[in-house]
């Protein structure tokens, strides 16, 4: 077969993400404080980008003119206006969001007495290794003793437990077994009870006997019938046992007051702290929607260098730097102004759906989609998705995820939707005020949602309420 080479036309269609259509997308799904530390880098990276005060005026060459159009992907790609080089003067950062209410934090929070204290997160919180170690060190314990402690120690979970046997524990302290089983005994007597365990059933055990109960039923419970008990089958209990089921109940309730996660206390998490990117205030009988933009620094393109290029004092290389690198800064600008301007919308399109939510609370939060909000703003779906992704707003309902009001609907007898959060809240009141010793079923909560309209199945309520983190109706029961 002939090898020959020939030339051939073929025309195809290909969406191609610049760079800095990337840095938009980027910039439209950080939160607020992933939003600072990019400005901060560009600052540092960028030489032309500088930062100015909050009421100096800003007048800049050579800008990019990016539509309004919203970022519209089609998988990882989206549309976007052509980008123009002129000599256009950027309005003032003020006024970027064509009049929309601009505050600060300051206003937010009306002040430094109203701002959250951070005071802890200026110390470290002990961790149950270091209160275990102080226990270990303050101990009359031989060389050796404290040398296998140490080990155990460092073996021990954030929940208390041992995950180490204790084979591998007298390999790693060149100690033996045996002696491995003394001081482990030891350690299980440090506070807080239960701790170095090495299942639930010991850990039980080591709480019970620290109150004296060696020998009782709560013992004998925990060694042989421990299964049961989590069953809730207290009359098999009684019979092993050969005992009034009556005790049985009062040894339970006192096995119920146990600590399955003694080491919990000292749980050394980060604590995480949520800051709002929306301000949402009632005036009279209107909703003001505020941006958070405190810590965000107001941006301007440094005319020094613009300067010196007009005054024709650097050579081309240094020019065409200068151009990039303004090019660069005023996409930035432009980008923020875009992601900013697009939140907002979100944010005003979101209260004219649940006008009477914010009014009246969560009975009245009503089913919504990506799709309502971006028809209304005239927005693609995933520019919606991004924005409300991590993103938070404070209203006077309390403190929200964005994607907290879109949830999907449950039909009523009366032809009407009632949203899935309002359904969930109702199934929560329902349980929290039943009767512990005879809870209802799913098929019996179902039954009274139906007789309040909502047409709901039992397998829907089985699914929200575990997503509530309710047990079953067995699981629910209280015997005493």
């Amino acid at each position: 077969m002939a090898m020959e080479m020939r030339q051939q036309l073929k025309m195809t269609q290909q969406l191609v993400m610049t760079p800095q259509l990337q840095q938009a997308i980027k910039l439209l799904q950080l939160t607020r404080l992933e939003l600072q530390d990019v400005v901060r880098q560009e600052l540092e990276e960028n030489p032309l980008l500088e930062e100015t005060n909050e009421h100096e005026d800003i007048r800049e060459p050579d800008t990019l003119e990016i539509a309004e159009q919203e970022l519209e992907p089609s998988g990882d790609s989206a549309d976007f206006h052509e980008v123009e080089t002129g000599e256009e003067t950027l309005r003032d950062w003020d006024s970027y969001l064509d009049g929309y209410n601009y505050s600060s934090g300051e206003q937010q929070y009306g002040g430094e007495d109203e701002r959250p204290s951070f005071e802890n997160l200026l110390t470290r919180k002990g961790t149950l290794i270091d209160h275990l170690l102080w226990q270990l060190h303050m101990g009359q314990y031989s060389e050796m003793d404290v040398r296998v402690g140490e080990v155990i120690i460092g073996n021990i979970d954030d929940s208390g437990y041992l995950r180490a046997s204790l084979a591998e524990i007298a390999a790693a302290s060149l100690a033996t077994e045996e002696d491995v089983i003394d001081v482990l005994d030891c350690i299980q007597e440090f506070d807080p009870p239960g701790v170095a365990a090495r299942d639930l059933r010991e850990c039980l055990l080591i709480q019970a006997r620290s109150l004296g109960m060696k020998g009782s039923i709560v013992e004998s419970i925990l060694l042989n019938h421990l299964c049961d008990l989590e069953k809730r089958n207290y009359k098999q209990i009684a019979r092993s046992l050969k005992i009034d089921i009556n005790q049985i109940l009062i040894a339970s309730k006192i096995i119920s007051g146990f600590d399955p996660r003694p080491g919990s206390l000292f749980n050394s998490d980060d604590v995480h702290y949520i800051s709002p990117d929306i301000f949402v205030h009632k005036l009279g009988d209107d909703y003001v929607v505020m941006l958070n933009e405190e810590g965000l620094p107001n941006l301007k393109i440094s005319a020094q260098y613009s300067e010196s290029r007009s005054a024709g004092s650097i050579d081309s290389q240094a020019e065409q730097y200068i151009s990039d690198k303004t090019r660069s800064a005023a996409w930035l600008i432009k980008s923020i102004q875009q992601r900013q301007r697009t939140i907002y919308k979100v944010a005003k399109s979101i209260i004219r759906f649940q006008r009477e939510y914010f009014d009246r609370g969560i009975e009245y939060l009503r089913p919504l989609v990506l799709r309502d909000i971006a028809e209304d703003i005239g927005m693609h779906e995933s520019t919606i998705s991004r924005v409300t992704t991590n993103k938070y707003m404070q209203t006077p309902q309390g403190l929200f995820e964005l994607k907290y009001f879109f949830n999907s609907g449950l039909s009523t007898s009366e032809g009407e939707f009632v949203a899935s959060e309002s359904v969930k809240n109702r199934i929560r009141e329902i349980i929290e005020k039943e009767d512990p010793k005879k809870p209802l079923s799913d098929q019996k909560i179902a039954e009274l949602l139906t007789g309040e309209t909502v047409n709901i199945a039992r397998r829907t309520v089985t699914k929200y309420r575990e997503m509530l983190n309710f047990g079953s109706s067995s699981e629910r029961k209280r015997h005493f």
